[in-house]
């Protein structure tokens, strides 16, 4: 059977998270839906797999997800007729390619980067509801640049993991943080750039809510270290809401989308 890997845009909010529930919409349920009407097998219940199960509300501009289909599509074509049947779902194939059988958009990947969209500003965001994390006042981009340094390289993230997590191990290499400050109209936007093999469950929306403390003022960067430290779920900030969060690429060797 053939497999192919799909590059995939999504906006979370009208789903239950990325993973197919029998009761709930997911995104995943809305691209088996759509192959369901293309090949015999998804219509016999066949299913994809994914890079990362993205939770409720949380977005992607680059997840990876693969499928193994009983007819030998033109990569373009398959991208095109699934879009077709994707409508109205805010969900969108970007590209679609023929890969190796031994290809797994979970396990081939060697690298996956988020980016969260934090907004400061006391208007209500209008066309970015839903899509940033607001607040009322502005923040302190180095403070939070220096808290966010304590936290590079191999540790034990358990501060920064679900309870909920069912990771074998809290201990994860985060290769990269980098924050951006935008001018947006009346307030600033900050974007967090993490990149790492791989991430626990919420360590993402951990991470950015404890740095937003840092840059409000309330903790000082140093507080990160003696978080982590602590390895205690207790010693984290607050979890931030998931519609800033977006997941913007998984690395693997060679890229099935090209370079």
């Amino acid at each position: 059977m053939p497999r192919f890997a799909l590059l995939i845009e999504y906006d979370g909010g009208p789903f239950a998270g990325w993973q197919a529930q029998a009761d709930r919409p997911s995104v995943q349920g809305a691209i088996e839906a759509a192959l369901a009407r293309l090949d015999p097998g998804f219509a016999a219940g066949a299913r994809i797999a994914a890079a990362g199960r993205t939770d409720a509300g949380v977005h992607a501009t680059g997840q990876v997800a693969h499928a193994d289909l009983i007819r030998d599509w033109d990569p373009f074509r398959l991208s095109e007729a699934l879009n077709w049947h994707l409508k109205p779902a805010p969900v969108a194939i970007l590209a679609a390619a023929r890969v190796a059988e031994d290809f797994h958009a979970r396990f081939s990947a060697h690298e996956r980067r988020y980016t969260f969209r934090l907004l400061a500003r006391r208007a209500p965001a209008t066309h970015d509801r839903g899509r940033v994390w607001q607040v009322s006042q502005p923040l302190d981009a180095a403070a939070m640049r220096a808290g966010a340094a304590h936290l590079i390289g191999l540790h034990d993230f358990t501060t920064f993991r679900s309870t909920m997590c069912q990771s074998k191990s809290p201990v994860k290499t985060l290769d990269e943080i980098r924050i951006e400050e935008l001018a947006v109209p009346q307030g600033r936007e900050y974007r967090f750039h993490l990149r790492a093999r791989s991430f626990l469950h919420n360590q993402v929306r951990s991470i950015v809510g404890t740095l937003e403390r840092v840059g409000a003022g309330a903790w000082p960067p140093a507080r990160v270290a003696e978080a982590l430290e602590a390895r205690d779920r207790a010693a984290c900030g607050p979890v931030c809401p998931p519609q800033g969060l977006y997941l913007t690429g998984v690395g693997y060797a060679p890229p099935p989308f090209g370079a």
